[in-house]
């Protein structure tokens, strides 16, 4: 089997994976992809349905203070718009008592949705690539250093490159990936320690023919003590014109069946909105947890944004020619899109300069 050689190769095809191509289009490297899925994105998930609003699977919202991602938008022709939080909130404190009506308070930093889609940010990025750039369905079981060379081998093919850059979850990478020789024990103890973000999520989300929940002072903003799910918000499009709730499950019921979520939020949405919430066009989910190119089950409890950031994510490994990145490794904002983006950015400066 003869060995595809590329200058840079790049493990993940999500956000950051596809921002650091997109920075260094421009640098006369060949740059190749690697992704798991036979799609791209990553964490990025829209679920499109026709003459209904696209749901949002995967990351969803931006502020202001996310100044990377907004330059990156802007770079690429992509518009935002507000996401639409009503005046007022349906707020569930315990299941003792009955749902209440709170105003909702002026934020500092709003939250802001993609126009369109958030897939259109990976739609736009992959555009700058090309076809032979990205090869999909190849899921990553080792790397080896090997005469200055990193070779990469996936199930059915094998890769080479002097440069190399996982943007896989940290703890993912260290539970699927055999590195030879073996990666400094303070690192792979912290890998074992970071929490995946979203890794425990379910994200739901059902679509409706009319935004029923605006009538009577009310919203599509829910918060609930009592689940089973904890927050929902109005997720109709920009345009106005097709509409849906989409929110949070508890994570808990990750072993629940689909028709048994599906019943126990109609259950919840009925206390608020009544019966007009059956009549819905569709229900989607994603269980995050059962995702298994961005989630492994942990060995020990973590905690939300446990070693997020670490400073032994800034380092390459094996002979300067491994490097990490993607969103639990950005100190700033883990998690967000935007730690993804500026994962991306900081790696390319890294690059630029050792390769210049």
């Amino acid at each position: 089997m003869t060995n595809q050689k590329s200058d840079v190769l790049i493990i993940g095809a999500g956000l950051t994976g596809l921002a650091l191509a997109y920075y260094l289009r421009n640098e006369n490297l060949n740059v190749s992809i690697l992704e798991a899925r036979d799609r791209l994105g990553g964490r990025i998930y829209t679920k499109r349905l026709p003459d209904q609003a696209a749901l949002e699977m995967g990351a969803t919202w931006l502020g202001k203070q996310h100044t990377k991602l907004h330059q990156l938008l802007v770079e690429l022709g992509i518009k935002t718009f507000k996401q639409q939080m009503g005046e007022t909130a349906i707020y569930e404190p315990f299941s003792t008592s009955p749902p209440q009506l709170v105003q909702i308070p002026q934020s500092e930093y709003p939250s802001y949705r993609i126009q369109g889609g958030t897939d259109r940010l990976i739609s736009k990025l992959a555009g700058y690539l090309k076809e032979e750039q990205v090869k999909l369905g190849q899921v990553v079981r080792s790397i080896k250093l090997q005469e200055k060379q990193l070779v990469v081998k996936t199930e059915d093919q094998i890769f080479e490159a002097p440069t190399v850059i996982s943007t896989l979850p940290p703890y993912l990478f260290q539970q699927s990936i055999e590195v030879h020789p073996s990666l400094p024990d303070p690192l792979l103890q912290i890998a074992r320690g970071t929490q995946t973000w979203m890794g425990d999520s379910i994200k739901v989300g059902l679509t409706f023919a009319d935004p029923f929940w605006r009538s009577g002072n009310l919203s599509g903003t829910i918060f609930s003590n009592v689940g089973p799910a904890p927050e929902m918000y109005d997720h109709s499009n920009q345009e106005d014109t097709h509409y849906a709730l989409k929110g949070f499950f508890n994570g808990s019921y990750f072993s629940v069946t689909k028709e048994d979520r599906l019943k126990h939020l109609l259950v919840q949405l009925r206390k608020y909105f009544g019966k007009e919430v059956d009549h819905f066009l569709s229900y989607e989910e994603l269980v995050w947890k059962n995702e298994h190119y961005t989630s492994a089950d942990y060995t020990a409890p973590i905690l939300p944004h446990q070693n997020n950031g670490h400073p032994l994510y800034k380092n390459s490994y094996l002979e300067d020619r491994l490097y990490f990145g993607g969103a639990e490794t950005n100190a700033s904002f883990p998690g967000y899109m935007e730690g993804a983006v500026r994962s991306a950015e900081e790696i390319y400066q890294k690059l630029k300069t050792r390769l210049a």
